[in-house]
C-alpha cells in the first residue's frame, strides 16, 4: 500500500535503549524489523499497517534528543520545505537526499520537529 501525500511516511524513533524500544514495538503491535539501514542512520526498519514504515536508530551525535519524529509524505520536497518557512518554521535540514530512499527535509515550528519525505 502506498501512503498518500501528507500521510505520516516513516516514523523514526531515536533512542538509547534501541533493543528494549524494538522489543516494546515488536510485542505490543507485531512489527517485525529488519537489518539496520545505514542509509536511515543505522536505523532498524519495520513496514507497519496502511504501508508507513517505522525506523527505531540511536542518537546519531551527542547533541541530537532521543524523541520521535514522524516525516509527511511530500510530493515536492523543495516546494513543501519552502511552504514551511513561508509559513514560520525554522529549517533544520534543508532538502537531502538519502541515496534509493528519496529525499528529507526537517524543519522546527514552535518547539517541534517535523520531517517532509518525498519518495523516488
Amino acid at each position: 500500500m502506498t501512503v498518500p501525500e501528507h500521510g505520516v511516511h516513516y516514523l523514526e524513533i531515536i533512542t538509547a535503549d534501541i533493543e528494549a524500544a524494538r522489543d516494546l514495538y515488536s510485542e505490543a503491535y507485531g512489527w517485525q524489523f529488519g537489518p539496520t539501514v545505514p542509509e536511515l542512520g543505522n536505523a532498524y526498519v519495520a513496514t507497519i499497517p496502511g504501508g508507513s514504515i517505522c525506523g527505531i536508530r540511536a542518537p546519531m551525535h551527542d547533541q541530537e534528543l532521543q524523541g520521535v519524529r514522524t516525516y509527511l509524505r511530500v510530493a515536492d520536497i523543495a516546494a513543501a520545505t519552502a511552504r514551511a518557512a513561508e509559513l514560520g518554521a525554522m529549517i533544520a535540514l534543508g532538502p537531502t537526499e538519502l541515496p534509493g530512499h528519496g529525499t528529507i527535509s526537517i524543519y522546527i515550528h514552535s518547539g517541534i520537529e517535523q520531517g517532509l519525505w518525498q519518495v523516488p
